[in-house]
């Protein structure tokens, strides 16, 4: 399998946009919400639940780049796939967030998408890991069965 090319930086339209998070639903401009955590040099997430909404902003821009650096190493992929064309990210809503020890914690989401005229929801626990100070996500399970995110 080709290892995708990185999504382009966004442009500063992007950066003026409302976060996609949700955030921007509450008047929060990508740059001053998720976009502080994207790309060399910036922030770092202070916690677990603004690494999750950071990593929704990820996907729904394209930036696979910022997905890999925010993988924790024991469980991410050597590379991420695109999106299928057409897939359209409609809200992330956080359920809960905990911290489950000093240096980990859960989060539990809904994430809501559109493709192909039909409507999709990811509800997911994820679990996070703080290495040398920095948020990373490890894994997910679907809260109601229990079994990784995303099996069939």
């Amino acid at each position: 399998m080709a290892v995708p090319s990185p999504a382009p930086a966004p442009a500063p339209a992007a950066d003026a946009a409302p976060c996609p998070c949700d955030l921007g639903a509450a008047g929060r401009r990508y740059a001053d919400c998720c976009g502080r955590y994207h790309g060399s040099g910036c922030g770092q997430a202070p916690d677990a639940a603004s690494l999750m909404r950071s990593r929704y902003s990820a996907f729904v821009l394209g930036r696979r780049e910022e997905l890999l650096a925010t993988w924790h190493p024991d469980t991410r992929p050597p590379a991420l796939e695109a999106d299928p064309p057409g897939l359209r990210w409609l809200g992330l809503s956080v359920k809960a967030a905990r911290r489950t020890g000093p240096d980990a914690a859960e989060v539990e989401f809904i994430a809501r998408s559109k493709l192909g005229g039909r409507a999709h929801r990811l509800h997911e626990r994820s679990r996070f890991l703080r290495v040398d100070g920095r948020w990373l996500y490890l894994d997910g399970v679907d809260p109601a069965s229990g079994q990784p995110a995303g099996a069939a």
